[in-house]
């Protein structure tokens, strides 16, 4: 594992933070990067003038039962690697050859997102139950890399 790999990974975890997700687990941090440069971050949270689920004092999928990884259209955020994206699209920021590191492992919704914008690699650090997104992440040639296994080598 390089240096750089360790730093982004870091920074991830501190945009994290960010997050209005009323699950403490599920706060999620994304940040997206060229040539070891910041380009934009984005971390899960209810679009804006919408509330979140920590402004209303519940989590929507908490209250409807849906289990992690169904549904994903039931939620008032949007997810960090796609609020990256956005913010990219905002300031006309051109992601091709650009790299995403999250603190989780992208849904199939985030990976369509990363395929089409140009970005080439994604590390994360926690699984996710999408095997769908694991196979699109293959067949389209984005470098998906765990990033427990980049501190191994």
């Amino acid at each position: 594992m390089n240096k750089w790999d360790k730093r982004f990974m870091e920074m991830t975890k501190l945009v994290a933070d960010w997050s209005s997700c009323y699950k403490e687990n599920r706060k999620v941090g994304a940040i997206i990067v060229k040539n070891k440069r910041i380009l934009t971050t984005g971390y899960n949270g209810a679009p804006a003038g919408i509330k979140s689920c920590m402004e209303r004092g519940e989590c929507l999928r908490n209250k409807l039962n849906i289990e992690s990884g169904k549904m994903l259209e039931l939620c008032y955020a949007v997810h960090a690697e796609q609020n990256a994206i956005i913010q990219a699209a905002r300031l006309g920021i051109s992601l091709e050859g650009a790299e995403l590191y999250c603190t989780h492992q992208p849904c199939v919704i985030c990976a369509k997102m990363i395929i089409n914008s140009g970005i080439v690699r994604v590390v994360y650090d926690q699984g996710y139950p999408d095997d769908f997104a694991l196979e699109l992440f293959a067949e389209s040639g984005v470098r998906l890399e765990l990033y427990s296994d980049l501190e191994k080598r």
